[in-house]
């Protein structure tokens, strides 16, 4: 085998091994976020399906500020793991479980009871609102059990173990689907059922991976007292999960106001865009995976204090993310309405749908790079910085949606986000060359 092919092929192999289990994990994932969608679609009506979807930007708040805070979690043991310190591994975890399950049981409390006037907030539409409510009040509750299943797949994914999240989503998928089956199709629950299958299979999907942990790596076992021991990883943990945590929380945030603004659009444009993103979600999970194989890889690297490798990483990994993004796009163009379709939606639907793919998909490219740069930045370290890029990223997509209104009409979502994009894309180069110089300089 040549040099280059030993330099790096080698990680080439190691990023697809790594990203392949997470890419395939996340597809589960979203594939049974669709079932609620799909079944809900075809037993209750368009009508109820978008009510389904008008929730998510409100679910995400949240859901993104766990795996925000999480990713960073997993960087800082990726690096401890990469400086052959693993004796912190546990103490981190430890920690954070308690910490994040207990703040998040707090919340969901509240968030049960008052969903129906943050959906009110939100500008709902009036014929959604009943519906959507029902379904957002039951899934506030199984917010604990995210928390604690992320802080335990950040863990095993900083060792090395990216099996782990996908067996975890396959066990919590088959509860999925079996239940709305039975909750929607069987017994006719409606959002009310989809929402109690979703809740029960994220409990089996946290209690599997605790199980697996258990298992398979015996230093993350729990033992009495390790979560007080831990408490002095917690400025640490803080100083890595929270810009990644802020920077989604205030990304969320930013999805309501767009929502709100989407919903000033009317129901047709609500239910298509929300479709859409619900498979487009899907369809950026091999960048977004592919980005997190590069962000561990490197924190590996990097804390084994071989920034040399963390660099060819990032030039393996940006190599990669061009072929992805562009059979992305090359996938979803023709195929976008036939998607939206699935899920039960009319032609105007499916017609507003097909025209936000036509929009966003020429961008993948835009969007893969940025998102390989970023894991590198985040691997070395660089949250803040990173999270700052997202913050700036976000407030441009807001202006831009106002600003292009008048000439994009209920397309100005794709465009906008395209803007935002690019200008992650341009500040993430501009960082990662001050960083190279710097690493050049010793």
């Amino acid at each position: 085998m040549s040099k280059w092919g030993e330099r790096y092929g080698g990680i080439a192999r190691e990023l697809i091994a790594f990203s392949t289990p997470l890419i395939l994990s996340g597809v589960l994932q979203q594939l049974y976020n669709w079932v609620d969608a799909f079944i809900v679609g075809h037993v209750e009506g368009e009508l109820a399906m978008g009510s389904v979807g008008a929730t998510s930007t409100s679910v995400n708040l949240f859901v993104t500020a766990i795996t925000g805070f999480t990713l960073g979690l997993s960087v800082l043991m990726a690096q401890r793991h990469g400086a052959r310190d693993d004796r912190q591994i546990p103490r981190i975890l430890s920690a954070y479980a308690f910490i994040l399950g207990g703040i998040f049981l707090v919340i969901s409390i509240p968030g049960h009871f008052f969903a129906g006037e943050l959906l009110e907030l939100l500008d709902t539409t009036e014929d959604m609102l009943p519906l959507a409510t029902q379904y957002l009040s039951i899934i506030f509750l199984g917010l604990p059990f995210l928390a604690v299943y992320n802080v335990y797949s950040a863990a095993l994914r900083a060792l090395g173990d990216s099996r782990a999240p996908f067996l975890a989503v396959v066990v919590s998928s088959v509860v999925n689907i079996a239940l709305d089956i039975l909750l929607v199709a069987v017994i006719p629950w409606g959002v009310r059922g989809a929402a109690i299958a979703t809740i029960f299979s994220q409990a089996a999907m946290t209690i599997f991976i605790i199980g697996y942990a258990i298992k398979k790596h015996p230093t993350l076992r729990f033992k009495p007292g390790r979560g007080m021991s831990g408490l002095g990883c917690v400025a640490e943990g803080m100083r890595f999960g929270l810009p990644p945590m802020i920077q989604s929380s205030l990304t969320a945030t930013g999805s309501l106001l767009l929502q709100s603004f989407m919903n000033s659009f009317g129901s047709d444009t609500v239910t298509a865009i929300t479709t859409a993103y619900r498979v487009d979600t899907i369809i950026l999970l091999p960048i977004m995976n592919l980005s997190s194989g590069i962000s561990t890889l490197s924190a590996q690297s990097h804390g084994a204090h071989d920034d040399v490798r963390a660099g060819r990483i990032l030039g393996v990994g940006t190599i990669m993310m061009i072929v992805v993004s562009l059979m992305l796009t090359a996938i979803i163009i023709p195929t976008g309405g036939w998607l939206i379709a699935m899920f039960g939606a009319g032609e105007t639907v499916v017609n507003i749908g097909r025209s936000f793919f036509m929009g966003i998909a020429p961008f993948y490219v835009v969007c893969g790079l940025a998102m390989a740069l970023r894991g590198y930045l985040e691997g070395l370290g660089d949250m803040t910085f990173s999270s700052a890029i997202g913050i700036c990223a976000l407030a441009t997509r807001i202006a831009a949606s106002y600003a292009m209104r008048p000439f994009f009409g209920n397309m100005t979502v794709a465009y906008a986000e395209a803007v935002s994009w690019a200008l992650m894309l341009a500040l993430y180069a501009a960082r990662c060359a001050v960083k190279r110089r710097a690493i050049a300089r010793g």
